[in-house]
């Protein structure tokens, strides 16, 4: 089978289509054949050399997928057959014709809703639904603040915060960016690289502050955040996109909020937690993707590359000016 591949780490240019084993089902697991995968900072990091694979995973690129089941592995219950559309969350491999996935971690795909849409799902808003309701345990009222509000994580959780009957506000980059945001249901909008975040939130928030920070920024918003968080509010660090070396009196600052850190990856958890994120999230949120529901969420597709173009993927995500997600299709 042909899949996403680099040699040695370094730029994009290093990334290729090269032939490789297909995989081969085992206990439990079913073969799927991928139709879209897409593209996550995560894989940009790992083609640097930055961010492993855990252990036992494929050193694939490719978090997600959507496609349709092609195989079953000895052990399987009968919860799938081939043919049945399905996508998934993964530790990597995504980026590849075939990928073998635990049975109890596939998704069914929406109806009316292609591969291509499908799979801007499940790595963006698992994320966003595990912030959310399993570390920050969102209430209905309360105010979030999504940084990168604009990217794959940030609409999807513009859009959960609204399903759970809370106030979104983000961060944003660029007036277009903040205008996509509003349309995906943020209550307000300011543009990091011209305004004070901090100072927009409180002003927002009459002074009371956010109850919790949806933050894959890191060391250089610490003050900031800090600033704009309420008493006893939830900071939740997944991501360091400034880096993770902070210089300043953060704990004292923290304390006298009596507020909370909590840090969180998805990749890294077992297999019995990503389970329990996934059952819930296919139970409370997908039918809402479907025509009918209310209200009705919708993944935002930024832009499409086939899997031969991966390295001009790579290189349009690191500009930073995708809305949404960037989706790789995988040829037939």
């Amino acid at each position: 089978m042909f899949a996403a591949y680099f040699d040695c780490p370094g730029g994009p240019e290093n990334l290729y289509m090269k032939e490789v084993k297909k995989p081969y089902p085992g206990e439990g697991e079913v073969l799927v054949k991928v139709s879209a995968s897409a593209l996550n900072r995560a894989d940009l990091l790992q083609r640097r050399g930055k961010y492993p694979p855990p252990k036992g995973a494929s050193d694939i690129l490719g978090l997600e997928a959507a496609g349709s089941v092609a195989g079953l592995g000895p052990g399987c219950r009968g919860r799938w057959k081939v043919g049945d559309a399905v996508m998934a969350l993964l530790s990597g491999g995504g980026q590849a014709q075939y990928v073998t996935v635990p049975e109890g971690l596939l998704m069914p795909i929406p109806k009316d809703m292609t591969f291509i849409q499908a799979a801007a799902i499940p790595e963006a808003w698992l994320t966003a639904f595990q912030l959310l309701h399993f570390v920050g345990k969102v209430q209905e009222g309360e105010t979030v603040l999504i940084h990168a509000g604009a990217s794959g994580v940030g609409m999807a959780a513009i859009q959960l915060v609204r399903l759970a009957k809370a106030i979104p506000i983000v961060t944003a980059g660029t007036q277009e960016k903040l205008e996509a945001t509003a349309n995906a249901g943020a209550a307000a909008g300011f543009n990091y690289k011209n305004e004070d975040f901090s100072e927009k939130v409180l002003e927002f928030t009459k002074g009371s502050g956010v109850d919790m920070i949806l933050d894959c920024v890191g060391a250089s918003y610490w003050e900031k955040n800090l600033s704009c968080l309420s008493t006893d509010g939830r900071w939740i660090i997944y991501g360091l996109l400034s880096g993770g070396e902070v210089h300043g009196d953060l704990l004292a600052r923290l304390l006298s909020k009596r507020a909370s850190i909590h840090t969180s990856l998805l990749r890294s958890r077992d297999k019995e937690a990503s389970t329990a994120y996934k059952q819930a999230f296919t139970e409370e949120v997908l039918p809402h993707f479907s025509g009918g529901a209310s209200p009705r969420l919708q993944p935002l597709v930024d832009s499409v590359y086939p899997l031969h173009a991966i390295a001009e993927a790579h290189r349009a995500m690191e500009e930073n000016k995708n809305i949404g997600k960037i989706v790789i299709e995988i040829p037939v």
